[in-house]
């Protein structure tokens, strides 16, 4: 009997360069067949970069990544489960999104997620697209778990902060997607854990408005020494909290993901980010995303490839919490 909950094509008779493109080879949201229960995850695209302040081409990032993530497996050996027993997955398409509308195509992008699938059991992955997208998906996720008044907590993995209150004019680019999300209610920043921020900075101001709302900025440097410590206290602090963990793939040094819009040096290599993501094992994870792919800029797929793994490390998350897929 089939113990999978995913129904994918076996890759020993159907090859992985074959067939129709969508992540991981999971069905489309509408081909899952009921009877397998309802979807725990829907990965959907936002095919957006607007919200840029350097290099565009980050709209190309969903197809990039679900490309890539054609040879992405199911088990995890570092938790010891298998995804595709764990949880029904799909892909759900890609978001709308009007282009020369920021604010726009962030209203759309969160009222489409928030009928996804079942929006009282289903979980919540967006695949950039700028960071901009982030506030998007985390309002929808906020809205479906029913948090009137009470702000997720947020795991951040980013070279940067994101909460400028504008630039140019604009307040809901991506270099701003978390001081909306505060003022908004959406996170709680006594509850934001930012990992891998580093300079240079434009100014030391930059650091002001975290750290006046109570945001715990953990730099590159700090995480290597100290990672595995900075998690456990947050992982006390939060307790059974449900955590949204947004990841910003020019977190990993440009060497490692040189497919990105605003490359910083001095970042984790791609095996110290699949690990900084690991470490939260045991937090009840909310919904995520994975932002900031560019692919035009990419070499061999290695960003696309990073980020389609690390959206498979942050559902792992999930399934480690909940103990299943054993």
């Amino acid at each position: 009997m089939d113990s999978r909950r995913t129904k994918l094509p076996d890759s020993r008779v159907t090859p992985r360069f074959a067939g129709l493109v969508t992540f991981g080879r999971y069905p489309r949201l509408g081909d899952v067949d009921p009877a397998d229960g309802p979807v725990d995850w829907a990965i959907y695209g936002v095919p957006y970069d607007t919200g840029v302040t350097y290099r565009p081409g980050t709209r190309f990032g969903p197809r990039a990544v679900r490309d890539a993530s054609q040879y992405l497996k199911a088990y995890s050996i570092e938790h010891d489960v298998d995804l595709l027993e764990a949880f029904c997955m799909a892909d759900a398409g890609d978001a709308p999104v009007e282009p020369y509308s920021p604010r726009g195509t962030l209203d759309a992008v969160a009222d489409f997620a928030a009928d996804l699938a079942d929006p009282g059991h289903t979980r919540l992955m967006a695949i950039g697209g700028d960071h901009s997208v982030a506030y998007a998906n985390l309002r929808a996720t906020h809205h479906r778990l029913g948090l009137p008044t009470e702000g997720l907590a947020l795991l951040h993995f980013d070279s940067h902060l994101d909460t400028v209150d504008e630039v140019w004019g604009e307040r809901h680019g991506h270099a701003s997607p978390f001081i909306r999300a505060i003022e908004d209610g959406l996170v709680d920043p006594k509850a934001m854990l930012s990992i891998g921020i580093k300079g240079p900075l434009n100014s030391r101001r930059d650091l002001d408005y975290a750290r006046d709302q109570g945001v715990t900025i953990v730099t590159a440097d700090q995480w290597r020494t100290d990672g595995q410590a900075h998690m456990d206290r947050y992982r006390a602090l939060v307790g059974d909290r449900p955590v949204y963990v947004t990841f910003d793939i020019d977190c990993v040094d440009p060497a490692f993901a040189p497919g990105t819009g605003t490359p910083s040096v001095g970042g984790f290599t791609s095996a110290e980010a699949l690990s900084a993501v690991r470490s939260a094992a045991g937090l009840r994870i909310a919904g995520g995303d994975v932002v900031e792919v560019l692919p035009a800029l990419d070499v061999a797929q290695n960003t696309a490839l990073l980020a389609a793994h690390i959206a498979f490390e942050i559902i792992a998350l999930d399934a480690v919490q909940r103990g299943v897929g054993r």
